[in-house]
């Protein structure tokens, strides 16, 4: 129940406005798609559709005005194409295809949508060339993985009940990424041994600040706790959309900054299950209600203990949130050249009546990674692995793909 009504909330909190700078045909329909998916669909697959919409409108108004180099597709385009028109016909594409349930309100927002431009050849074309980009990029996607059935098999014993509920994400460590080699290419080295004076250290940590109802954790850890049980494109996009608003930047540069931070997440998804099904590490909930098997005498069980909400339902290790906002925050970083942000504003369904504020890339990772601490769900060694994977994604997304051309550089 709760869930629900937090969701209800969702589309308010999307027609919000959060900055008062002029926004573009790429931002709007970020903001859009994130409406469409959100509740559509969980993380893995939300930032998979928003990685392809920003791929998509991207190709279709850089190949008009080409500063960028393309990412796959090699479209030609006449100088006096609508970019808006590209740009909208692309993501409505896109989401009518990879949303099927929103895929009546995606046609009839992008109907909308460009009922407001002006008519004639510029927009024909613009239309024309929108679809023809999102078509390229559907087809590169169409076996990607991404919809490879379910196949996790439980560990457990012959008669032995465990768990029934489905996993989420477990055909990640499949999928083929968007700019990494492949889903291995950032996996960490195993979690920490049981036995060791480290793993004590962070599983009282997490035992004593994460339960439920802590009383050592302060209002404002319970507070960032609860605002971070936000996951998806709604716990990233607002941050990103609101930076290419304040920093001006035009519809291609926003375009590529949108396919670029949406490419690095998808990546950082991909990588993360692949180290969390590799090594398949157990949650604070299972290691604190059998902390007598762990062979560790600094841990003692308790059988009653609980996270402030409902524990994601993958293993633990790495943490996920962390690799997310980490290999966001690079991204910016290399698109802006500084930890320096214009200052965003945040909310959360589920931390009602707040906004969080930020202006430092590493204020925003940091309260990120100590929130899955007060929420009960990671360690905090897996919080440091994550961040320093999503580093490293980051920058390598943004040094990899979409890099300016000469006619960039020299504007």
């Amino acid at each position: 129940m709760f869930r629900k009504s937090v969701w209800s909330l969702l589309a308010l909190l999307l027609s919000v406005p959060v900055t008062a700078a002029a926004a573009n045909v790429i931002t709007d329909w970020d903001e859009k798609a994130v409406g469409f998916v959100q509740t559509k669909m969980p993380p893995p697959a939300g930032y998979r559709v928003m990685a392809i919409v920003h791929l998509a409108m991207f190709e279709a108004v850089n190949s008009i005005e080409p500063h960028y180099k393309p990412y796959k597709a090699r479209l030609s385009a006449s100088a006096d194409t609508s970019k808006e028109a590209a740009a909208a016909a692309a993501a409505g594409m896109v989401l009518s295809k990879l949303v099927p349930d929103a895929a009546a309100d995606v046609q009839a927002a992008t109907t909308s949508y460009l009922a407001t431009l002006p008519e004639g050849d510029a927009k024909t074309n613009g239309v024309k060339l929108g679809e023809q980009s999102a078509q390229a990029m559907l087809e590169a996607r169409a076996n990607d993985g991404a919809s490879a059935p379910d196949n996790y098999r439980p560990r457990t014993q012959p008669g032995v009940y465990v768990g029934t509920t489905i996993t989420v994400g477990s055909r990640y460590p499949n999928v083929t990424p968007f700019a990494m080699t492949s889903p291995s290419q950032f996996r960490p080295k195993p979690p920490l041994s049981l036995k060791s004076a480290q793993w004590a250290k962070d599983f009282n940590e997490i035992k004593e600040v994460g339960e439920k109802n802590s009383t050592k954790r302060t209002s404002r850890q319970t507070e960032d706790a609860r605002f971070w049980v936000l996951t998806g494109p709604l716990s990233t996009h607002p941050l990103e959309r609101q930076i290419a608003i304040a920093k001006n930047m035009d519809v291609v540069d926003s375009a590529r900054f949108l396919a670029l931070v949406s490419a690095a997440e998808e990546d950082a998804i991909i990588a993360v299950m692949d180290a969390k099904y590799k090594y398949e590490f157990w949650r604070p909930i299972t290691a604190i209600r059998n902390a007598d098997i762990d062979g560790n005498p600094a841990t003692q069980r308790d059988p009653n203990w609980q996270p402030i909400d409902v524990t994601p339902l993958h293993p633990e290790y790495p943490c996920a949130h962390c690799i997310i906002s980490s290999s966001v925050a690079a991204v910016i970083k290399s698109v802006l050249g500084t930890e320096g942000i214009p200052e965003v504003a945040m909310t959360s369904p589920f931390a009602q009546g707040v906004t969080h504020r930020f202006s430092n890339l590493s204020a925003y990772t940091e309260e990120v990674a100590m929130a899955r601490i007060y929420a009960g769900f990671h360690y905090r060694f897996s919080t440091v692995v994550g961040r320093e994977m999503g580093q490293k994604i980051g920058t390598y997304v943004a040094d990899t793909i979409l890099r300016p051309t000469q006619l960039a550089t020299a504007r």
